[in-house]
C-alpha cells in the first residue's frame, strides 16, 4: 500500500505538469481582467466632473492644480476616495495652495464628501445661502485664513448633522453667528475668530454637549457670557477675547473643570474673579487682561492651578496686597499683574517659581525697589522684567555689588521707567550681559550716560528719555555691537516672548505690541535731558568711514542742549525711519537725500541756526563785524586808488559765500 501510494504521488506529479501551465495562463488572464475592471471603475465620473469644474473656476498663485482628466481622480493632489466600487470622493485637502476665486458650486455635488479643507488660501466672496445643503456626510469644514465675506450660512446643521469641526476664522464674515448650531449635536470644534461678527452668542450653542473648543475672538460680539455656558462640560478651550462682552464671569465657571485655556481679555467684563475658578485645575493659560475686574485676589486658591503656565490679570482694577500665594503655581512661566492697584513688596516666595521667564508688575503701588531687585536676581530663567511705574520717588540702587556676578543671567528685557527714581544710572547694569532692551525713562536720574553701556553685546534698544542726565553723548554708546553687526542683532530673532510687551514710545497714544524680542525696533531714545556737546561723528560712521549703526531704526535726541552740525553720514543709515533733534542748539544744513527727505519738519524745529532740507529755509546771512563794515566803507572811498585793498576785501566776501555753499551740500 505504501508503494502504491508513492506511485500514485509520483504519477500525480507527472500528470499535473501540463495542467499548471494552463492554470498559470488562466490566472494571468484573471488578473488582467480584474485590473481592467478596477481601472474602468476608478473614481465616480460625476465626482470627477465636479472637481474639474472646481479647478476650472479657481486659480493658484503657487502652481495650477495638476488634475489630469485622463488619470484616476482618486490619485489627484489633495483628493481622497472611499473603498466603494464607485470610488466616491470623501475628502478635499488643499490648504496653502494659493487658491483664488469664489468657492465653486460644484463642491455641493460631492454628496459623499466628509472633509473639506481649503484653509490658508485667497478664496473670496460670499458663501452660497444653501451651502452644505446637499453635503449630509460632512464632518469637517475648514475655510479659515481666506477672504470670504457676507454672513455665515444658516441651516448648516439641518443639512449636515454629522459636523464635528467648523472653522471660519480669519476671514471677513459679518452679521450674527447663525442660530441653529445647537442642532450640530456632534460638534466638538467651533472657530470663527478674527471676523466682523456681531450680536450675542446664540444660546443654543450651550446645548452642544460634545463641544471642546469655542473660539470666537476678535469680533464685535456683545452681551454677557450666559450662565448656561457651564453646561459645556467637555470644553477645554474658551477664547472670547477682543470683543465687546460685558457683565460678570459666570459664578459657576468652575464647573468647566476640563478647561485648559480661558482667554477673555480685552472686553468690558466687570465684577470679581469667581472663587469657583479654582476648580478648573487643568488650566494651562488664564488671560483676563484689560477688563474692568475688581476686588482682591487673596482669597483665590492659586494652589489648585498646578498646571497653569501663563497668567495674565493685567489692566484691571484689582486692589489690596499682591497675591503672593500665586507662588504655589509651580508651572508658571509668565505672569502679568500690571496696571492694577496692588500694594506691598516683592516676596522671596517668588523664587519658588523656578520656570518663571516673564514677570510684569508695572503700574501698581509696590515699594522697596532695592529689595525687589535683590530678590528677583535669583530667578534664574527670568528673561523679561517689567517693574515701571512703581517705587515712586525711591532711589535707584546703584551699588555695583547689589547684583551678584551670576544675577539675572538670562535677563533680556528690563524696564523700570516712570518711577521717578533718583540717583544715577546704576553700575550693576554692566553685569547683565544678556540685556537687549533697557527702559529707564521718566525718572529723575542725574549724572552722565556711562560709556560702559556700549560694551553690552546684545543691547539694541535704549530709552533714557525724560531724566536729568547731563554731559556729552559718549562715543561708546554709538559702538553697540547689536546696532553694528547683523550677526549680533539676528541673535534675537528666535526669542519669542511668553506674553506680549506693550509700549507707547515717545508718549504716543497708541500702544505697540511686541510678541518677540526681534520685533522691537533698534532704537536710542534720549529726549528731554540736559545733554550738551555735539552729536559724535561716530554716529554716522560705519566700516570704511561710513556709518556704524547700520541696524539703527529710531534715534531721538530732541529737547537737549546739543550743538554742532548734523553729520551728513547719517544719510547712510538706510534703516532709520525715525529721527528727531528738535529743540537743541544745532546749526548748519540739514542733510538731504535718502530718508532725511521724509522726516517731519517738527523734528528739526527749535534749532534757530539749522537750515535747508525739510525746513525749506535758506542759509542765514553771515553776521558782519563792525571792522568789516568799516573796511567796506574805506573800500568805497579809496577804490580807485587802492585796487589791492579792493581785491583783498573781495576775496574775503568770496570766502564767506563759499562757506555758506559748502554747508548746503
Amino acid at each position: 500500500m505504501i508503494f502504491k501510494a508513492k506511485g500514485l504521488v509520483r504519477a500525480s506529479s507527472t500528470t499535473t505538469q501540463p495542467l499548471s501551465s494552463h492554470m498559470l495562463r488562466l490566472l494571468l488572464l484573471c488578473v488582467a481582467f480584474l485590473f481592467l475592471t478596477v481601472s474602468e471603475a476608478g473614481c465616480n465620473h460625476q465626482d470627477q466632473e465636479s472637481l474639474l469644474w472646481f479647478s476650472g473656476n479657481v486659480s493658484s498663485s503657487v502652481s495650477p492644480l495638476n488634475w489630469n482628466p485622463s488619470v484616476d481622480c482618486c490619485s489627484w493632489e489633495g483628493i481622497t476616495c472611499d473603498d466603494s466600487s464607485n470610488s466616491h470622493i470623501t475628502a478635499i485637502y488643499l490648504p496653502f495652495r494659493g487658491l483664488k476665486g469664489k468657492l465653486p458650486f460644484s463642491v455641493l455635488k460631492l454628496h459623499h464628501l466628509s472633509q473639506l479643507n481649503l484653509s490658508h488660501n485667497h478664496l473670496s466672496g460670499p458663501l452660497p445661502l444653501d451651502f452644505l445643503s446637499s453635503l449630509d456626510q460632512l464632518t469637517v469644514l475648514d475655510l479659515s485664513y481666506n477672504s470670504f465675506t457676507g454672513p455665515i450660512p444658516s441651516f448648516m446643521c439641518l443639512s449636515s448633522p454629522q459636523l464635528s469641526t467648523l472653522d471660519f476664522s480669519y476671514n471677513d464674515f459679518s452679521g450674527h453667528i447663525p442660530r441653529g448650531l445647537g442642532r450640530c449635536l456632534r460638534l466638538s470644534v467651533l472657530r470663527a475668530g478674527f471676523n466682523h461678527l456681531s450680536g450675542e452668542i446664540p444660546r443654543d450653542i450651550y446645548n452642544l454637549s460634545k463641544l471642546e473648543k469655542l473660539v470666537l475672538p476678535a469680533n464685535h460680539l456683545s452681551g454677557k457670557i450666559d450662565d448656561d455656558i457651564t453646561q459645556l462640560k467637555k470644553l477645554t478651550s474658551l477664547e472670547l477675547y477682543s470683543n465687546n462682552l460685558e457683565g460678570d464671569i459666570p459664578k459657576d465657571i468652575g464647573k468647566l473643570s476640563s478647561l485648559q485655556a480661558l482667554q477673555l481679555h480685552t472686553n468690558n467684563i466687570t465684577g470679581t474673579v469667581p472663587l469657583s475658578l479654582a476648580n478648573c485645575t487643568n488650566l494651562v493659560k488664564l488671560n483676563l487682561r484689560k477688563n474692568q475686574l475688581e476686588g482682591t485676589l487673596s482669597e483665590l486658591d492659586f494652589s489648585r492651578f498646578q498646571r497653569l503656565s501663563i497668567l495674565d490679570l493685567g489692566n484691571n482694577s484689582f486692589s489690596g496686597e499682591f497675591p503672593w500665594r500665586v507662588h504655589s503655581c509651580k508651572s508658571l512661566t509668565a505672569m502679568r499683574f500690571a496696571s492694577n492697584k496692588l500694594t506691598g513688596q516683592v516676596s522671596p516666595q517668588v523664587l519658588e517659581l523656578e520656570s518663571l521667564s516673564f514677570l510684569s508688575l508695572s503700574d501698581n503701588q509696590l515699594t522697596n525697589i532695592t529689595g525687589a531687585l535683590s530678590i528677583l536676581q535669583g530667578c534664574r530663567n527670568l528673561s523679561t522684567l517689567l517693574i515701571g511705574k512703581n517705587f515712586y520717588n525711591e532711589t535707584f540702587p546703584s551699588d555695583r555689588d547689589l547684583i551678584s556676578p551670576d544675577g539675572f543671567p538670562n535677563l533680556r528685557i528690563f524696564a523700570s521707567g516712570g518711577c521717578g527714581l533718583r540717583g544715577e544710572i546704576p553700575a550693576w547694569l554692566i553685569k547683565l550681559k544678556s540685556l537687549a532692551v533697557m527702559d529707564l525713562s521718566h525718572n529723575q536720574l542725574v549724572g552722565s550716560i556711562p560709556g560702559w553701556l556700549g560694551t553690552l553685546p546684545h543691547l539694541f534698544y535704549i530709552d533714557l528719555s525724560d531724566n536729568l542726565l547731563s554731559g556729552e553723548l559718549p562715543k561708546e554708546l554709538f559702538q553697540l555691537k547689536a546696532l553694528i553687526s547683523l550677526k549680533g542683532y539676528d541673535a534675537t530673532e528666535r526669542n519669542n516672548l511668553k506674553l506680549p510687551v506693550y509700549i507707547n514710545p515717545n508718549n504716543l497714544t497708541a500702544h505697540y505690541q511686541y510678541n518677540k524680542l526681534s520685533s522691537f525696533p533698534p532704537a536710542i531714545y534720549i529726549r528731554r535731558n540736559n545733554l550738551k556737546g555735539s552729536i559724535p561723528v561716530e554716529t554716522g560712521h560705519i566700516p570704511n568711514e561710513l556709518s556704524n549703526l547700520t541696524n539703527l531704526e529710531r534715534l531721538d535726541l530732541s529737547n537737549n542742549n546739543l550743538s554742532g552740525r548734523i553729520p551728513w553720514s547719517l544719510t547712510r543709515l538706510h534703516f532709520m525711519s525715525y529721527f528727531n533733534v528738535a529743540n537743541n542748539t544745532l546749526q548748519g544744513p540739514i542733510p538731504t537725500g535718502s530718508q532725511f527727505d521724509t522726516f517731519p519738519r517738527a523734528h528739526f524745529e527749535g534749532n534757530s541756526l539749522l537750515f535747508g532740507g525739510v525746513l525749506l529755509n535758506s542759509c542765514p546771512a553771515p553776521t558782519q563785524s563792525p571792522a568789516t563794515t568799516t573796511d567796506e566803507e574805506k573800500l568805497t572811498r579809496i577804490f580807485t586808488v587802492a585796487v589791492a585793498t579792493g581785491f583783498s576785501l573781495t576775496f574775503t566776501l568770496v570766502i564767506l559765500v563759499l562757506n555758506c555753499y559748502v554747508d548746503m551740500i
